[in-house]
């Protein structure tokens, strides 16, 4: 019974991996973000954090508010990059 679900599973994989391939510019885009170090999106997070601090300190709240802001996006790209480096996204190509 394990062995039929184990193959079923390899076998839907496989048909997933060729019903949703990337396109050109995807496999681009994540051979070039592959080669970035990953702990480069956690210092630029935690680099907007503290500029925004000091923009916050300066008495520049808009400004602080918006380069606040970037700390979640830098979090977020370098979560994709880890993703890309452990699975890639496409499995076909």
């Amino acid at each position: 019974m394990v062995e039929t679900t184990t193959r079923l599973k390899q076998g839907m994989g496989e048909q997933e991996a060729q019903d949703h391939c990337e396109g050109s510019l995807a496999r681009t885009l994540e051979a070039q973000t592959a080669k970035l170090p990953s702990d480069i999106w956690l210092w630029a997070a935690f680099g907007s954090i503290g500029v925004s601090l000091f923009l916050r300190m300066a008495g520049k709240k808009e400004e602080s508010t918006f380069v606040g802001h970037w700390a979640a996006p830098f979090m977020l790209l370098g979560v994709y990059n880890k993703l890309v480096k452990l699975h890639g996204s496409d499995r076909v190509h």
